[in-house]
C-alpha cells in the first residue's frame, strides 16, 4: 500500500497491510543489499514522505474511528517513541493527509471534508519552517501543487466546477489567487501536476477526461507567466491518470490510459516538440481489438436529464432482443466510474454478453453539479438514473428482458440494494460487492468508523428528521418487500474497515426471511473473504479466482455458457 525511495536513492520504505484493515507496517531497507534499516514503524495510515536529506520519514496515524487524522517525523533507525507529531486534524469531519512536492521542498498536508479543505506546507528541511496557505471555510475547497517558487492552486472560491490560480509561496488569501484557467460549462477540474517549466491539468471536457498543459515564462509567479493551455491528444471514452513524474526538471509528463477496449498503455507528452509516444503497452494475448466496439449512449432519466451511458460489446452483437448483460454503476462521492480494462470482461463479451456503465448523478463524469443532484436529498436520483438506463438496454433490443445482471461495489453496493428493491423485476441477477445495504443504521452511529465524515454526503440523521426519514425510504435494509428478487450475492470481507461485512450479513437474512424466490431457480448468498479487506483478496490469482466464482454466478442466472 505504500512505497517510496529515499531522495539519495539509498533506501526504500515499503508499507505492507497483511489483513485487510488500511493499516500498514513498515520496513526501510538499504536497496543496493536488501539489508534492513528500520522496522519500527506499525499502524501506519496511508502517505509516507521522505525527509529532503533521506535521514526522516514522515507518516500518518488513524483514529479509533480508521480516520487519518495526524501526521508525525520519524527520524530512520531511531525510536519512535522520540517521533515528532507535526499536526492533528481534531474535527471529525475532517481527514489529513500528506504527499510531497516535485521538487522535494514542501510535504503537503491536506485536511478535508466532503466539502471543505485547507492545506499547510512543512519544509522537508526544516519542518518548523511551515504556513497554512489559507485558513479553513466552509463550502471553500481548494489543493496546492507546489511549483517551485509559486503554488498552482485549485479552487471554488468562484467555480462550482473549480479555476486552476497561481499563488507566491506563503500564506495568502484567495483575492490573491490570480486566475490561470477557469473552467468551462461542462468542464470539471480535479488535479494539476507542476514542473520547472511547465504544469498539467487533469479535468473533464463533456464528460470525458482530459489533460491540458500550461507552459511557464520566466518565475511563474503571475498569471501572465503561464501561457493559455494546450490539450494534451489522449483517446474518448478512456480513463486518464498521472504515473512516474518525480523529476522537476523534467520537460515530459508520463500519463497512463485506458479504456474498457485498450489495454493501460503509457504515453509520454513533450513541452518541446507537442508529441505524444507510446512507452508501453500491457500485452493480452489473443487480443483482437477491432472485434468488439464501445461507445456511448444517452439515456433519458424519469426526470428528462441525459444520463451517459457506456456500451461494450463484440462487434457483431445484433440489437435483436436476445442477448444477456450486466450494468455497473456507483454514483457517490463525486467519483467518475470511468473506462477500465479488464481481461474478464473479454471473457464475457466473447460469450456475446453485453456489457455497459450507467455513469449516473452522485458521480462526477458531468461536473459538481451532477454530484450535488445525486446525493443528501437528491439521493434518488442515482436509484432512478439507473434503473432507466436499464430499461432502456432491453427496450432498445441490446439485451433481453430476463437476462440482465446488476452489479456494483461499496456505495455501488449501495446502489445495488436500492434498485432491487425498486425495481426487482427488471434484473435476473444482482451482485452486490461489499455493499452499504444498511446505511441509515450505520450513519446513525458516529461510533463506527468514518460514520463522521460521511454526514456531508448522506447528510445527518441524527440531527435531521427529514435526512431520517429520506434515508429510511430508500436504505436497502429498510426497504424488502415480499416479492420475487432477483438473484443475488453479496460479496463481503471480514476485515473491510469501509463496509463491514455486518451489513450485507444482515441484508442477506432479511432478504432470505421476506422475498418470494426459489431458492434453487433464483439464490440468495453471501460469499465472505475471512482475511481481505475493502478490496477483496490479495494478490492476483486469488483476485482472479474470486472474480471467476462472480462470474459463474452471474452467467448462469443470465444463461450464459
Amino acid at each position: 500500500g505504500l512505497a517510496s525511495v529515499s531522495p539519495d536513492g539509498q533506501m526504500l520504505a515499503l508499507g505492507v497491510d497483511t489483513a485487510g484493515n488500511e493499516e500498514f507496517s513498515v520496513r526501510i531497507s538499504r536497496i543496493e543489499d536488501d539489508s534492513t534499516v528500520d522496522e519500527s514503524l506499525v499502524g501506519v495510515g496511508y502517505g509516507l514522505v521522505w525527509s529532503h536529506d533521506s535521514t526522516r520519514v514522515f507518516y500518518t496515524k488513524n483514529d479509533e474511528a480508521w480516520r487519518s487524522y495526524q501526521v508525525w517525523m520519524h527520524t530512520v533507525g531511531g525510536n519512535t517513541e522520540d517521533d515528532v507529531l507535526l499536526y492533528q486534524e481534531d474535527d471529525e469531519l475532517f481527514w489529513a493527509g500528506i504527499d510531497q512536492s516535485r521538487d522535494g521542498e514542501w510535504l503537503i498536508v491536506q485536511s478535508e471534508s466532503k466539502l471543505t479543505a485547507d492545506v499547510r506546507l512543512f519544509s522537508t528541511r526544516d519542518p518548523e519552517k511551515n504556513f497554512l496557505v489559507y485558513p479553513r471555510h466552509t463550502g471553500l475547497h481548494y489543493t496546492v501543487e507546489p511549483a517551485g517558487d509559486c503554488l498552482l492552486i485549485i479552487h471554488n472560491k468562484d467555480n462550482a466546477d473549480f479555476d486552476v490560480a497561481v499563488a507566491p509561496v506563503g500564506a495568502s488569501t484567495p483575492d490573491s489567487w490570480e486566475l490561470i484557467y477557469q473552467a468551462q460549462p461542462g468542464q470539471r477540474l480535479s488535479e494539476v501536476v507542476a514542473f520547472q517549466d511547465f504544469a498539467v491539468v487533469n479535468m473533464r471536457d463533456a464528460g470525458s477526461m482530459q489533460l491540458r498543459a500550461f507552459a511557464r515564462s520566466g518565475e511563474g509567479t503571475t498569471a501572465d507567466s503561464w501561457q493559455a493551455g494546450v490539450v494534451i491528444p489522449t483517446e474518448d471514452l478512456a480513463s486518464i491518470g498521472f504515473y512516474g513524474n518525480d523529476v522537476w526538471q523534467a520537460r515530459e509528463v508520463g500519463f497512463s490510459i485506458e479504456s474498457a477496449l485498450t489495454p493501460e498503455t503509457f504515453q509520454r507528452w513533450s513541452l518541446d516538440s507537442g508529441a505524444v509516444v507510446t512507452v508501453k503497452r500491457t500485452e493480452v494475448p489473443n487480443y483482437q481489438r477491432d472485434d468488439y466496439v464501445q461507445y456511448q449512449e444517452w439515456v433519458p432519466a424519469s426526470d428528462g436529464v441525459l444520463i451517459p451511458l457506456t456500451i461494450v460489446h463484440r462487434a457483431d452483437v445484433a440489437k435483436d432482443g436476445s442477448h444477456a448483460g450486466i450494468l455497473y454503476g456507483y454514483g457517490s462521492y463525486e467519483i467518475s466510474m470511468d473506462p477500465w480494462f479488464s481481461p474478464t470482461l473479454l471473457s464475457a463479451l466473447d460469450r456475446g454478453v453485453v456489457y455497459a456503465v450507467a455513469h449516473v448523478r452522485g458521480g462526477g463524469e458531468m461536473g459538481r453539479a451532477w454530484y450535488d443532484n445525486g446525493k443528501m436529498l437528491t439521493k434518488r436520483n442515482t436509484f432512478t438514473d439507473f434503473v432507466s438506463c436499464a430499461r432502456w438496454l432491453v427496450d432498445n433490443g441490446l439485451v433481453a428482458q430476463g437476462r440482465l445482471a446488476a452489479e456494483g461495489g461499496s456505495a455501488g453496493g449501495l446502489l445495488m440494494g436500492a434498485i432491487t428493491n425498486l425495481a426487482p423485476d427488471i434484473f435476473r441477477v444482482v451482485h452486490a460487492i461489499v455493499p452499504f445495504v444498511d446505511a441509515l443504521n450505520t450513519i446513525l452511529k458516529p461510533e463506527l468508523p468514518l460514520t463522521v465524515g460521511e454526514w456531508e454526503e448522506w447528510g445527518n440523521p441524527i440531527e435531521s428528521a427529514e435526512v431520517y426519514h429520506y434515508m429510511k425510504s430508500y436504505s436497502p435494509y429498510e426497504n424488502i418487500t415480499a416479492v420475487e428478487y432477483p438473484a443475488i450475492l453479496a460479496s463481503t470481507s471480514v476485515n473491510d474497515i469501509r463496509v463491514s461485512y455486518i451489513e450485507p450479513t444482515k441484508w442477506i437474512q432479511a432478504l432470505r426471511d421476506t422475498v418470494t424466490n426459489d431458492p434453487i431457480e433464483r439464490p440468495i448468498i453471501q460469499r465472505t473473504e475471512m482475511v481481505a479487506g475493502h478490496g477483496g483478496g490479495s494478490g492476483r490469482y486469488k483476485k482472479w479466482s474470486e472474480r471467476a466464482a462472480q462470474l459463474a454466478f452471474i452467467f448462469d442466472q443470465i444463461g450464459v455458457k
